[in-house]
């Protein structure tokens, strides 16, 4: 096998065991989120749930604004690996005990360079905090301002949000050098601290009748933040003596070609973190633009119910797709990394279209269930689960609805993933202005469900369906597009279920319509999850060859050993 396919499936495989990884840290995570919120939610007020949404808005306001555009840079860089030079059988020693020396100063430096550029999150962060702060605090409605301790929890969000970005070159790390178990635990343990601190606070507030507002929020983030910055220092306390590099911002002094070579890495992660600066705050706009468009034009009542749906409408695109779509950005970047002449292999794109085409498939398959389903199951789970302060039609509905939404919200994310991995500046830019448009688009219809068809809530969900419909297909039109300047085709059939599969859908959607299980009948739950289960079994027999082969692909990730990198 050829060193590059070497490297690609080196790739590969620990792309689909961090993954797996990420996908635990979330499951994990949100266990401990949700064990929480069901302790907190049934003597939770609607209008103290908007304003914790808000106060969410601002803190992943400050840390978007502040490190997205670096990261994505960062991440375009080559991952390091221990196997970086082989000696072959034509080499003397000398020789190739030069070339391993070239290489460990290049990683070393190349690791320096992300270290020192991951602290202008930081910098970046104090800018963001003081305008966010003082617009947050001066734009707020009376009925927010007024709340117990809220001028208190800006100020401890705030506090937290520069925590979280001092842990920026720890981050970078992990992802340079695929560290996805030390990212898992120190994630998982952290998430467990939110959620403890978080219940707790509420738990005693209320035995002792006290009104805290979103204090417990705010304190949940700061605890976060410090469990973060503390587990991440522990995990590395030994690892960058062995490296070689600081974890502190650190002039490299070395030979001249180390000069080089940091110059070489500095300034086109500079520039190209520029480029994407403005892409990152109109995609934060748009992704955020649900609760921004909430905050101004509608009650805190709304507010709070959307984030109820949100929350739990959202717990299987944040459990599964988020972590999908995080380790897809890390491998489509690295495969399609162009070398020293501005090329790209062939067989990294035919890879990156496969790892592409895989995963619209499995999301398709999701969502011809999502879609019959979700309107059935969603309404009945929060009966379950939410009490009856959160039982009411206005609230099953929202629900229903979201569960439309979740498919075209995975779509969106793994092709954006795509785009920005491949896209040059150049290409960057032009998507830029498509954003603009997109975003002009995502508020026209947000106005018109809002203000004209007063649909509160419901109105947010079909704007932002709106939204990342025209955004999934503006970025299968650009990979398509990339794909055949490589003469690599792409077309729709390859990444959508059987037709068998898709009648098989609108039938069971159609049926359940006219038998009226759509309307929340709490006196036949088990007939629902029967129906529910039946459908899962049919579509799962007609896409059995997909099923297997994910399946196999899963068993294997689990046997496998993962391939070491260095520092693992």
């Amino acid at each position: 096998m050829s060193q590059v396919d070497e490297n690609v499936s080196a790739m590969l495989a620990s792309s689909a065991s961090g993954t797996t990884l990420m996908i635990l840290v979330q499951l994990v995570s949100r266990l401990f989120t949700f064990s929480a919120n069901q302790l907190i939610l049934r003597s939770l007020p609607p209008i103290v749930l908007g304003v914790a949404t808000q106060l969410e808005l601002y803190f992943i306001s400050i840390l978007y604004f502040s490190r997205e555009s670096i990261r994505l840079a960062i991440q375009r860089q080559p991952l390091q690996s221990t196997s970086a030079v082989t000696p072959g059988q034509d080499d003397d020693t000398d020789l190739a005990c030069e070339k391993a020396k070239q290489t460990s100063e290049a990683q070393l430096v190349a690791s320096q360079s992300i270290v020192n550029m991951s602290y202008l999150s930081l910098g970046l962060g104090f800018l963001f905090a003081l305008v966010f702060a003082a617009s947050y605090t001066h734009f707020a409605p009376n009925e927010v301002s007024e709340m117990p301790f809220y001028h208190a929890s800006v100020v401890i969000t705030t506090i937290a949000s520069l925590i979280e970005l001092s842990v920026e070159p720890f981050f970078s790390i992990v992802q340079q050098y695929m560290l996805h178990k030390k990212r898992a635990v120190v994630e998982m343990s952290a998430a467990f601290v939110k959620s403890l601190i978080t219940c707790l606070v509420f738990t005693w507030a209320a035995r002792a009748s006290h009104s805290v507002g979103v204090l417990p929020f705010a304190l949940g983030y700061l605890c976060y933040s410090f469990a973060l910055i503390c587990g991440y220092i522990i995990a590395f306390q030994d690892s960058t003596l062995h490296w070689g590099f600081s974890m502190f911002p650190t002039r490299i002094k070395s030979s001249n070609r180390s000069s080089y070579l940091a110059n070489r890495f500095s300034w086109p992660m500079l520039s190209l973190s520029a480029n994407v600066f403005l892409q990152s705050v109109i995609k934060h706009i748009l992704t955020q633009g649900d609760s921004m468009m909430l905050a101004t034009m509608t009650s805190l009542e709304d507010q709070g119910i959307y984030a109820l749906a949100s929350n739990y409408g959202g717990l299987v695109a944040r459990i599964l797709f988020q972590p999908i779509e995080e380790s897809s950005r890390a491998l489509f970047s690295s495969l399609l990394n162009s070398d020293k002449a501005g090329r790209l292999s062939t067989k990294n794109i035919n890879a990156a279209k496969r790892h592409f085409v895989e995963i619209m498939q499995a999301y398709s398959m999701i969502g011809v269930v999502v879609f019959p389903l979700g309107p059935l199951l969603v309404p009945l789970g929060l009966h379950v689960l939410g009490g009856h302060n959160w039982v009411s039609p206005r609230v099953s509905s929202l629900l229903s609805l979201y569960c439309y939404y979740i498919p075209f919200l995975a779509f969106n994310g793994i092709g954006e993933s795509f785009v920005s991995s491949a896209a040059n500046s150049v290409e960057l830019r032009q998507q830029a202005v498509w954003m603009g448009v997109f975003s002009a688009c995502f508020t026209l219809a947000a106005y018109l469900f809002l203000e004209v068809g007063r649909l509160g809530a419901h109105g947010v969900v079909y704007a932002n369906i709106v939204n990342m419909a025209v955004r999934t297909v503006w970025s299968f039109t650009f990979i398509r597009s990339f794909l055949n300047r490589y003469k690599i085709g792409l077309v729709l059939a390859e990444l959508s279920p059987r037709p068998q599969t898709c009648i098989a859908g609108v039938l069971m959607s159609v049926l359940l319509f006219i038998s009226g299980a759509y309307n929340p009948d709490y006196n036949h739950i088990g007939e629902a999850f029967v129906h529910g289960a039946s459908y899962i079994i049919l579509v799962s027999y007609l896409e059995r060859r997909n099923v297997m082969i994910y399946y196999t692909k899963a068993s294997h990730m689990v046997r496998s050993r993962t391939p070491k990198f260095k520092g693992e």
